[in-house]
C-alpha cells in the first residue's frame, strides 16, 4: 500500500481513518501470508531448512521446563560431572534395576503362571454410595478383565483394611475402592445443564483407592472429570477381549511405581484381535484414562473410536502396606504363672514341648491370614508446600 500523506491518527474523519486502518491491516496480513508461502516453498525444496527452523524455535512449556528431579529415571547423571559420569551412570542404573527386581510388583513380571489369566480385582464403594457411583463401578468392571464388584456393607468389620485382608486370603490381586468423601458432584461442567434434567448423571465419587494385595502398596487418587460411556457422543461398544495397555509420561521413580501398579491390574498377554487399547497418560501429574478401539483404514492410516469411560486421576498419597485398621481388636494375653528358676520340673518341660509341637502342626494346617497393620506408613504424601513452583512435578 502506498504511504499516505498523514498518519491515520492525525486524520479527523472517523470513516476515513477506519478505512486506512483496515487497508494497513489487510496489507500486513497479505505480506505475512506471502512470507509463509515463500518459506513453505523453500522448505519443500530443502528439508534441512525446515529441520533447522524447528530446532531453533522450540516452544517453552511447563512440561519441557520442569524442574530437574534426581529421581527421574531417564536423567543423565554425567551432565553434572563428566569425569565421574560413566561410573555414576552405571551405579544409578544398577540401583534402579535392583529396585525394580525387589519391588512389590516383581512377582507379576517374574511369574510362571498362565499369562492369559487376568489378575483378580475386587471393586467396591464407600458406605452408602449413590446410584451413579454404582454405574461407574459397573463400567470399571468392564475395563479390568478380572474385576468383580461386591456391594459394601456398613458397620464394624467392613473397614478397608479388613476387606483388603479378606480379599488377599482369597487370591485377589487388587482392591479398588471408589470413594465418596465429600459427597459433592464430580461431573464436568459441560454436563451441568444435562445433570439438572437427568439427576442420575450427577456423580458424587471423588476419589479412588487402589490396593495391591497381599502386602501393598496402597495408592490414593483424586478423581475428577468423570464421563460415563453413555455421555460420550459416538462411543463404541466394548468387547470382552483383553485390552492393550499404554503407559505414557511416568518418568520418575514414584511415577514408575504407579505405572507398574496399574500394569499389574491387566493380563500380561493382551488379545490383539479385540483392537482395544487402554491409555494412562501422565501430564503435569494428572493421569488421564482413556479407552479406544483402533481400526486400520489403509496401510498408512488408522482410526480411533472411544469406548469410555473417561476420567482423570491425581496421586495424593502412597502407603507402604494395605490400609490400616486402628481399632483392630486384640485377644487378651494368656494367664501365666511365674516359677523360680531353681525349681526343675521335667514333667512341665515335656508337656511344653508337646504343646509347642501341636501348635506348630495346627499352624501348618491352617492357612495364614492377612492381618492389616495398626498404623499407616506413607511412602509419599502430597502437601501444598511441596509444589514450590508451577514447574514442579512428581510423576
Amino acid at each position: 500500500m502506498p504511504p499516505t500523506r498523514f498518519a491515520p491518527s492525525q486524520i479527523k474523519n472517523k470513516i476515513k481513518r477506519e478505512q486506512l486502518a483496515q487497508k494497513a491491516k489487510k496489507a500486513k496480513a497479505q505480506a505475512k501470508l506471502q512470507k509463509r508461502l515463500a518459506q513453505a516453498k523453500l522448505e519443500t525444496n530443502d528439508p534441512a531448512v525446515k529441520k533447522k527452523r524447528l530446532a531453533e524455535n522450540v516452544p517453552r512449556t511447563l512440561d519441557n521446563m520442569r524442574e530437574f528431579d534426581p529421581s527421574i529415571m531417564t536423567a543423565d547423571p554425567s551432565s553434572s560431572n563428566q569425569a565421574e559420569g560413566s561410573t555414576s551412570a552405571e551405579a544409578t542404573q544398577n540401583e534402579q534395576n535392583a529396585d525394580i527386581s525387589t519391588d512389590p510388583f516383581a512377582s507379576y513380571f517374574n511369574s510362571i503362571d498362565d499369562p492369559t489369566l487376568p489378575p483378580k480385582v475386587l471393586i467396591t464403594t464407600s458406605f452408602k454410595a449413590s446410584k451413579s457411583t454404582y454405574e461407574f463401578c459397573d463400567e470399571l468392571v468392564g475395563v479390568f478383565p478380572g474385576a468383580e464388584f461386591r456391594r459394601r456393607k456398613k458397620g464394624k468389620g467392613f473397614e478397608m483394611g479388613r476387606i483388603a485382608g479378606w480379599a488377599a486370603d482369597r487370591d485377589y490381586k487388587h482392591l479398588l475402592v471408589v470413594n465418596e468423601d465429600m459427597k459433592k458432584p464430580s461431573t464436568p461442567s459441560t454436563f451441568t445443564l444435562l445433570s439438572l434434567l437427568v439427576p442420575e448423571l450427577v456423580l458424587h465419587a471423588d476419589a479412588i483407592t487402589l490396593v495391591h494385595l497381599p502386602n501393598g502398596p496402597t495408592a490414593y487418587f483424586k478423581l475428577t472429570s468423570v464421563e460415563l460411556t453413555r455421555q460420550i457422543f459416538g462411543h463404541a461398544r466394548a468387547t470382552p477381549h483383553y485390552p492393550e495397555l499404554i503407559l505414557n509420561g511416568f518418568v520418575t521413580r514414584l511415577g514408575h511405581a504407579v505405572g507398574r501398579m496399574f500394569q499389574t491390574t491387566f493380563p500380561p498377554l493382551p488379545e490383539f484381535q479385540g483392537r482395544q487399547v487402554v491409555t494412562l497418560h501422565n501430564q503435569r501429574d494428572f493421569i488421564f484414562f482413556r479407552r479406544h478401539r483402533y481400526a486400520f483404514r489403509s496401510p498408512e492410516k488408522v482410526a480411533l473410536q472411544e469406548i469410555g469411560p473417561r476420567f482423570t486421576l491425581k496421586l495424593r498419597s502412597l502407603k507402604k502396606n494395605i490400609p490400616a485398621v486402628y481399632n483392630l481388636g486384640e485377644s487378651p494375653a494368656p494367664l501365666t504363672v511365674e516359677k523360680d528358676n531353681d525349681e526343675d520340673d521335667p514333667v512341665g518341660e515335656l508337656e511344653g514341648q508337646v504343646g509347642e509341637k501341636e501348635k506348630e502342626e495346627q499352624n501348618e494346617k491352617q492357612p495364614t491370614k492377612t492381618v492389616p497393620p495398626k498404623q499407616d506408613e506413607f511412602l509419599w504424601q502430597w502437601k501444598p508446600e511441596l509444589e514450590t513452583t508451577r514447574r514442579t512435578f512428581f510423576l
